[in-house]
């Protein structure tokens, strides 16, 4: 069975009126033609503040993890794939740190996408080591994996609840700070990792070219690993970045291409694949689709399709 049969396409609702308007243009013809071989679609409604993306939360359940809200074990697995410490096998709790820019507004404190710092690795290092003693000295294992992907390793993180950067990118990042004990200390942690890095020197050539300065960090995926479990899912990330850059000409054209490519072959790879699903996951809510068998409801299921997918995407 192929593996494109199983698919999961997060960001996937318009995040502008600009964006729902360009994909009113959009004829999404393999979208169209799966959702003409599935049945209704299962939804996972989150509430507006939930602190683990509703794609998340799918891919969780198709891994077969365990864990609330905000509590979802993403760093252990990102520390994994980039052969940090053994963190799969290391039984340990971490957690993924993100050096970020937060812009202070007039009346918030928003954070910037991190993707558009364009963060070198010669500079993440820098800051790395420029900020490291503070997490050591509270008693943090810190690892570096990647320029946007740093790593603390601590027991305190094992029920730390966080909220996944993909819903604080470009907002106001109070809703989403934690008040507890452990979360008053990540806090702090920021206060003085922002103080530190105000005269850093990457910071100011940074400034200099007219890039934004990393000053914060954002901390999310926190727990233990958990062993994935079933049927891998194909975790399709291109409408991610354009998403919460906003930029609604570059997630229109990401669609088109989500549709040409990864729904067509997931089209003729779910035909007879009784284990196939594709998930659509947008602001709120994640759509599961599974195919049906055709039969007497076939044709109406393709008559209501050819309508469907807007009306879907923009629900979710």
């Amino acid at each position: 069975m192929s593996s494109t049969a199983r698919l999961l396409i997060p960001f996937a609702a318009p995040p502008s009126d600009a964006a729902r308007a360009a994909l009113a243009a959009l004829p999404l013809a393999n979208l169209r033609a799966a959702l003409a071989r599935c049945g209704p679609a299962q939804r996972d409604a989150g509430e507006p503040w939930t602190f683990s993306a509703p794609h998340e939360r799918a891919l969780a359940r198709a891994r077969g993890w365990s864990g609330e809200d905000g509590r979802l074990p993403f760093a252990a697995e990102a520390a994994a794939a980039d052969g940090v410490l053994g963190a799969a096998a290391a039984g340990a709790a971490w957690g993924q740190v993100t050096p970020s820019h937060w812009h202070v507004g007039t009346d918030q404190v928003s954070l910037l996408p991190p993707s558009q710092l364009a963060l070198s690795e010669a500079e993440s290092l820098a800051l790395f080591a420029a900020v490291r003693s503070l997490f050591v000295d509270e008693g943090f294992g810190f690892a570096w994996g990647a320029p946007l992907r740093w790593y603390v390793v601590h027991d305190s993180l094992a029920q730390l609840r966080t909220a996944s950067l993909d819903r604080v990118a470009g907002r106001n990042v109070d809703p989403w700070l934690g008040s507890d004990a452990a979360a008053r200390r990540v806090r702090r942690l920021q206060s003085e990792v922002q103080m530190l890095l105000h005269t850093h020197p990457v910071n100011a050539a940074r400034e200099e070219r007219g890039l934004a300065p990393v000053n914060s960090f954002w901390l999310s995926g926190c727990g233990v690993a958990q062993p994935s479990g079933g049927r891998p899912i194909v975790l399709d990330e291109r409408l991610r970045e354009p998403a919460l850059d906003g930029d609604a000409q570059a997630w229109t054209q990401a669609w088109r291409a989500l549709d040409a490519g990864p729904l067509a072959a997931w089209v003729e790879a779910a035909a007879g694949d009784p284990d196939a699903l594709l998930v659509l996951a947008g602001e709120r809510v994640a759509a599961t689709l599974r195919p049906q068998p055709r039969g007497p409801w076939a044709a109406l299921r393709a008559r209501f399709a050819r309508s469907a997918p807007h009306a879907l995407l923009e629900s979710l």
